[in-house]
Formats: structure tokens, sequence, C-alpha cells
């Protein structure tokens, strides 16, 4: 115990008395050596105890007092009587700290941490470490990696709190101090511990960067009773939230315990905190990896597919999409829980996307399975695409979150190439249509159209129509070409949308007209990075 020095005495005398455990100890003695955590708590114990024993003043017995408060127990129940700890001024008795047979001593090494409420005691043992290392390997998932997470009761803020104060104010008394931010926080204590076995039993190291994640959820039951002062003297940081069974959340009694007096506190809580009735209980034992992001670009052959489920007013009107054809076949070969379908665009149900396809990428939510060869990839491309005649995807990879911005970056500053099947009400003759190919950089002005106008705001965007060029196939049809600014909508500029979108090719032939078919023949995103499929 050499890192314990002569000024740690009256730390671990005051502290071992109370029924604080010797990890917290160590805490409290701001110890940022990660060696004296690791060892078993019973030699822990055996060398505090000698620790204490090579004191040149050996004193019987080492007292404190506690100026003020009344218990916390006798003001809950608001009675006359006293406890057998308070003397008639409602002030602590003095405490022994060690006798000659360290029956104190011996005492606090069998109880629940005063502190810690024994995360720091039985949940560092091996039994636990493997029981959290079954619930890992049986929910199979794949990682090389892993980082550790920890969710605490709230009411060890609390606890500490009160053994904060306590130390502090006997540290007071020798002339020294203790700053509350000096002593090792107990997640990170717990870490310390708890790392190396893990890493040796899951036979992977410890990550903080990993994005496969194991958690633990600890609780107790006594969190709202030890709480509830906190409430009453700051109402204002405890508010009902949805999803939350209590309001004595972690950060909600943290900033209580930023706000309350140092003596208010005492006169509510009991400083040295009170041996606890119950352990803490290892609520959940979680898993979970970090999205991986898959991506590729999708022709769509069928004029009856939406690009997402069409569901209107909650019933589904047709039975599959390009979202679901592509995804659930991913959905099962990563093993993930949920996805999210983006696009670079979309088109409507009616229109097919031909050319090298739209780009697109899904994100797999908690996926257990994450490493895939090329050749793997290239598998499951295949497998998309003999499941379906109604889409094909291409250059289907791997990609990262940060990458799927470039899918996105000026959408609306690249081109599309489209084909439409015009219909006109009055005859026509091919020299009708030509001028429409020496139209170059045509502006438009669109309203909102009427079809989207339930979904989309209600503005005037404008659009810039770059090329044309018309296909003369009988009296009352030709096929356009068009490429366009992103997000133009391409059926309006042929009908007009009851003149909301000017000008349009009704307008520039002065005549009606109507499309009757359209193909999406390119979307010029270079993105992702074609594959040698």
């Amino acid at each position: 115990m050499s890192s314990l020095t002569e000024k740690d005495r009256p730390i671990v005398q005051l502290l071992l008395s109370t029924g604080t455990c010797p990890r917290c100890i160590f805490r409290f003695c701001c110890m940022g050596s990660q060696a004296p955590y690791k060892r078993p708590h019973k030699e822990s114990m055996k060398e505090l105890k000698e620790f204490l024993k090579k004191n040149p003043q050996k004193e019987d017995t080492v007292c404190i007092e506690v100026a003020d408060p009344p218990c916390k127990r006798i003001r809950l129940e608001n009675t006359e009587e006293q406890p057998d700890d308070l003397n008639e001024n409602g002030v602590l008795k003095k405490i022994p700290l060690v006798n000659e047979d360290n029956t104190a001593l011996e005492s606090s090494a069998v109880k629940v941490c005063n502190v810690c409420l024994g995360i720091l005691q039985e949940f560092c043992e091996v039994d636990f470490v493997k029981k959290v290392c079954q619930k890992v390997k049986s929910a199979d998932y794949q990682f090389t990696s892993f980082v550790f997470s920890v969710s605490l009761p709230p009411q060890l803020s609390v606890r500490e709190r009160a053994a904060w104060l306590l130390v502090k104010q006997e540290m007071g008394k020798l002339g020294l101090s203790l700053a509350k931010d000096d002593i090792v926080q107990l997640k990170e204590a717990y870490k310390w511990i708890i790392h190396p076995q893990l890493s040796e039993e899951l036979g992977v190291p410890a990550d903080g960067k990993s994005l496969f994640e194991v958690s633990v959820v600890f609780a107790h039951p006594e969190t709202d009773e030890e709480c509830h002062f906190l409430a009453r003297a700051c109402p204002d940081c405890f508010k009902p939230a949805k999803n939350k069974q209590s309001v004595f959340t972690r950060m909600a009694v943290i900033k209580a315990l930023e706000k309350i007096k140092e003596e208010d506190f005492c006169k509510h809580f009991s400083c040295p905190p009170s041996s606890p009735k119950n352990c803490c209980v290892a609520l959940e034992i979680q898993c979970s990896n970090g999205a991986v992001f898959v991506a590729g670009k999708y022709n769509k052959y069928s004029r009856n597919l939406p690009q997402t489920p069409w569901i209107i007013d909650g019933e589904r009107k047709l039975e599959s999409s390009v979202e679901e054809l592509i995804s659930e076949h991913l959905m099962a070969e990563f093993k993930a829980d949920s996805f999210n379908f983006s696009s670079s665009g979309r088109e409507d149900v009616d229109v097919r996307t031909l050319g090298n396809g739209r780009p697109f990428a899904v994100e797999l939510v908690n996926p257990r399975r994450i490493h895939f060869t090329a050749e793997e990839m290239k598998g499951l491309q295949q497998t998309i695409n003999d499941s379906s005649d109604k889409i094909q995807v291409r250059d289907l990879q791997l990609v990262t979150r940060s990458a799927i911005g470039h899918m996105k970056e000026g959408e609306e500053e690249k081109t599309k190439t489209y084909s439409a099947l015009v219909w006109t009400d009055k005859a026509i003759q091919k020299e009708d249509i030509a001028f429409l190919d020496d139209l170059k950089e045509l502006k438009l002005d669109q309203k909102t159209p009427l079809r989207v106008l339930h979904r989309r705001p209600l503005a005037v965007r404008q659009r810039v129509i770059h090329t044309m060029k018309s296909e003369y196939i009988d009296e009352h049809h030709f096929r356009l070409r068009l490429r366009t600014q992103a997000g133009t909508y391409i059926k309006e500029f042929v009908h007009g949308d009851f003149g909301r979108t000017k000008p349009n090719i009704g307008s520039l032939l002065n005549r009606t007209a109507d499309i009757l078919e359209l193909d999406v023949e390119s979307v010029d995103v270079d993105w992702p990075p074609a594959l040698d499929n």
C-alpha cells in the first residue's frame, strides 16, 4: 500500500469505520494508479488494516462530530425521539474508528459499501464478468473490440456527496483539504477493474472508439427514497418526462446537488451515509453495434412500384417498394434490427429509372454481422437482383457515414436527364416541335404541384431546363428528352399543372399537352464509386 501516505490516514480511518469499501477509500484518497483497484477485496482490506496499524501515534478511538443535523430518518418521520447515534443536541456522537480488536474494520469488510452500494464489490468479481460475457456471446455479434458503458443509480451521487462532506470536515480539522473534483470517479474506477477482465474473457481489446458497445444498467430499490429530499429542496430540478419512470434521473440529481447548500444537504441526509439495506442490481446487460452503411445505385423497371412504401390514411396501396426489395436482403444478411433508406432524389410510382441508376444508401441499425468481403457483397448484390425483375442494383458496397454526404452534396446543382412521351390535343408536324431543340437554359417558375401540396410547403421554385431534344412520333405524340436541374417537376413542365408551372410545353406549343410516360435516364451524381462488377 505504498501509494497511501500519512495524509491519507484520517480518510482511511474515517471511511473504513463508517462502512466504506476499500476501493471507494482509494477513490477518496485520490489514487490515480489502476493497480490498487484491481486487487481482490480481501487483500485490499488486509493492506488497509496494516497501513493503519503502522500509525506511530496509535489511539484507541478517533472521533468525528457533525455540527447540526438530526439524521434523515428523524426528519422524515417528524418524531420527538432521538436515535441511538445522536446526542440530545442532534449532533452525531463520537464514532469509534479502530479499536484494539479491529472489530469496526472486520464488520466493514462484509457489508455493502455505503458509498458505491456494491458496484465496486461483487460487480467486479469474476462471476459477474462471466455473466456479462455470456450475454455478449449469446447475442452473436461480430466485433473486434468493444467499448464498455455503465449506468449507475442516481443516489450514488448523493451518497458520494455525503461521504465527501464528512471527509472534508475531518480533513479541515487537520488543516488539510479535499476537493470534490480530486476524487476518482466511480465509473472510471469501475472500468479500470472491469476492462481487463472483459478483454481477457472476450478475447478482444477495450477501445473507446469501438462501434460495439457492451452496457450495464445498475439500479437500486431505494433510489426514490434517498433522493426525495432533493425534490423538496430543489423542485425545479425534477420535472416529469416522457419515457422516464422516475423524476430522479442522474442529471436531475446532479443538477439539484449543484444547487443545494451544504448545510441544507446535511440537515436532510445522513453524513456519513447510512449502511444500505440492499445492494445494487444489474437491471440490464445489453449489446449493440454501431450502424453499418451500404450504398449502390438502383434501376427501376416497373411503372407500378413506389420508391418507398405507399401508405395513405393507414392503408397500404401497393405490395412492395424499391426500398423494401433492396433492404429486406440487407437486413437478413447483416442481421440488423432496422434500416433507414435514402437516395439522391426520388421518382414517382409510374416512372422508371434507367441508365446507370439512382444512387442510394441504407443505414443498417444494430447489425450483428458487419464484416463482408468484396466477393460477399457481390454475391449479396446478385441475390437482390435475382429476387425481382422490377429492380436491379449495381456498385453495392460498404461506405462510411460521412461518405453518404456526397450523395446529398449540391443536390440541386446536379443535373438529371429524362425521356418523356408527350401527347397533344391538336395535331402536330415535325416543324411544330423543332424549335424546342433550340431552347437552352430555359428558366421556369414552378409553384408547388397540386399532387404534392399535401406533403410539401407552398412555394414558387425556380428551375432550369438546360437542353431539350424532340423526336416526332405521329400527329399527337412525340418524345422529348430533357436535361434539367435536379428538383424540376417534369410532369408539370409538360402539362402546366393548371398554369402553376410557367412556361410549359402546352404554352410553348399553344395547345393542350399531357405526359403519358416518363423515364429517368441519368442522375448525374458520381457516387458511390463504380465497381468492376
